[in-house]
């Protein structure tokens, strides 16, 4: 009984402190650390248990953790909700944080999920009622667990969440080269402890502009973050038809899932498009789910946002396992307007006001509405026409410049200078006489020659203010293949987003052939961008028949 009198560690109550903006504690918390939970083959899962100390029954919460059991999930997780009446069990994931085993990416973790919950019911404080809650891989667990959904399963919090390891890694077979570095390095170091982890971090960064202009790529990282065998077998393996991918992807947990689901993101979240998917699945499945997307990356969400994140998780466990549902919200959706710094309410995503609008390149560098904009083709119906072309060389790649990371780096940025480059193509609209709002997918579809047959297309939609300040608000890049000189069509898919033009500004689609180290550079020969060490610059050219599509919602009354 003495364990269960103890205090959390210092360090969390001293990040607890620091937290404002969050509700009034309704219990003291008491802490058991270094519980041992048996998964299905005998492999020892170290768990930590947070609990009210305070007569009576109440919920539990499951947040699994490749990332250890220390800051910042102890006093985010353990000491915040065990405060406002939850028993917490923060649990390590196999091969991290000291629980037995080899940690593999994904493959163990719904069969880990139900032995803890198989653990849970010989618990005496346990009341049958269960609810799981946390970020990114935090999250991939949940859908983990949702694939066979115990019966004690009453209501899931998604924050920021995975369910697609390939997503994560890959765009259209592109390597989404800086996630996964700082996958590896979080995997592997974050839960050594914090000093081990900003060692490995500071190494990391002064190290990272070799690895990723190395030649070859493979195994580069190894000098920052040393032996990280499923690291190689990621970038190994960029064909999401592989065989090495089977059971990666979730997505079917969402498709039949009955348990309440809380989605929550931010628009500059590396992960937000595998949020948008996650909703889409589950309102098809006809699941009781809401969405937040806040201003935020997948890092802000958790630190700056945090008290709207951290109310909104409340609101709803509250709702769906002490049947207090009076601090939810009564629409299903909000999102944050950017552009305007304004929330909206919305009945669904995307909003059924929502309409497509096309608007279409011209050689002057302008971007003009067109409503007739077809599919295909030149105008009325001619031969595509060369409009702009740009040269990319891999030896002085294209650098990214802030948008959907994992990094530090990540959101909006200012594209002027990246806009001043001679293999960055930019077309711009007139002053917008009247705000427009965008709530919903962006899409661009480009009509591309290349002259060696191998490229990359990174399409980039920018509001440009009355100073000429570029700023990004979505994007996305599409492998591209081509034959002799005549162009394909290719369509990019540029995330969803909710953002105000407001009146004044200009429209701005931003091209060009890669943005390095977000992805992987194309070496413009068609060998693996992994193991290439020859490159060849690579001349593209836009064609008329391009457009880029989005999506104007009506304005708020």
């Amino acid at each position: 009984m003495a364990s269960r009198r103890r205090k959390p560690p210092l360090s969390s109550r001293m990040m607890r402190a620091i937290w404002r903006g969050l509700p009034d504690k309704r219990h003291e918390v008491g802490w058991e650390p270094g519980l041992v939970v048996p998964a299905a083959d005998g492999s020892p899962l170290v768990t930590d248990h947070y609990f009210p100390r305070t007569t009576g029954d109440f919920p539990t919460l499951l947040v699994r953790s490749p990332y250890g059991r220390g800051l910042p999930w102890s006093p985010m997780y353990g000491m915040l909700f065990a405060e406002q009446g939850f028993h917490v069990v923060l649990q390590s994931c196999r091969g991290t944080g000291g629980s037995g085993g080899t940690f593999d990416f994904w493959r163990n973790e719904a069969a880990d999920g139900l032995a803890t919950v198989s653990w849970l019911r010989r618990q005496p404080w346990f009341d049958g009622t269960l609810g799981t809650i946390g970020p990114s891989y935090l999250g991939y667990v949940q859908w983990a667990l949702a694939l066979d959904p115990p019966p004690e399963l009453k209501a899931m919090v998604v924050q920021v969440g995975l369910h697609d390891p390939y997503a994560l890694f890959y765009a259209d077979g592109a390597l989404r080269l800086e996630n996964a570095l700082l996958v590896g390095l979080g995997m592997t170091y974050q839960h050594q402890g914090i000093a081990p982890f900003a060692r490995a971090t500071l190494r990391f960064q002064r190290r990272m502009r070799d690895i990723v202009s190395a030649r070859p790529l493979r195994g580069a990282y190894a000098s920052a973050l040393g032996d990280v065998p499923w690291l190689d077998d990621v970038m190994t393996h960029p064909d999401a038809d592989d065989p090495y991918w089977d059971g990666a992807s979730l997505a079917r947990a969402a498709e039949r899932l009955s348990v309440p689901t809380s989605l929550i993101s931010g628009r500059y979240d590396a992960l937000v498009d595998q949020t948008f998917e996650q909703y889409a699945r589950l309102r098809q499945a006809g699941c009781d789910t809401a969405l937040l997307v806040g201003p935020w990356t997948h890092t802000s969400a958790m630190q700056q946002g945090w008290p709207e994140v951290f109310a909104e998780s409340l609101a709803w466990l509250r709702a769906h396992l002490c049947g207090e549902p009076s601090g939810l919200r009564p629409t299903r959706v909000r999102v944050h307007l950017g552009g305007e710094d304004v929330w909206r309410d919305l009945d669904d995503w995307p909003s059924l006001a929502a309409g497509t609008t096309s608007w279409v390149p011209t050689a002057d560098g302008h971007l003009d509405q067109r409503a007739d904009a077809g599919s295909g083709g030149g105008v009325n119906g001619t031969a595509p026409a060369p409009l702009a072309s740009l040269r990319y060389d891999p030896a002085d790649p294209t650098p990214s410049i802030g948008g959907p990371l994992l990094s530090r780096t990540a959101g909006p940025r200012d594209n002027s200078v990246l806009e001043g480059r001679e293999d960055v193509l930019t077309f711009t609209g007139p002053p917008l006489a009247e705000p427009v709002d965008l709530l919903g997918p962006v899409s661009a579809r480009l009509s591309v020659s290349t002259d060696t047959g191998y490229a990359d297309v990174f399409t980039r939609l920018c509001d440009v203010d009355a100073r000429g300040r570029s700023t990004n608000v979505c994007d996305g890049l599409a492998r591209l293949e081509t034959v002799g000189q005549a162009p394909s069509e290719v369509t990019v898919r540029m995330s969803s987003t909710a953002y105000r033009f407001p009146a004044g500004h200009r429209i701005r689609w931003q091209i060009s052939a890669g943005a390095h180290p977000r992805y992987v550079r194309n070496p413009g020969t068609g060998k693996s961008p992994v193991d290439a060490v020859d490159f060849t610059p690579i001349r593209m050219t836009l064609h008329t028949g391009s457009v880029l599509m989005l999506p104007h919602g009506s304005r708020p009354a």
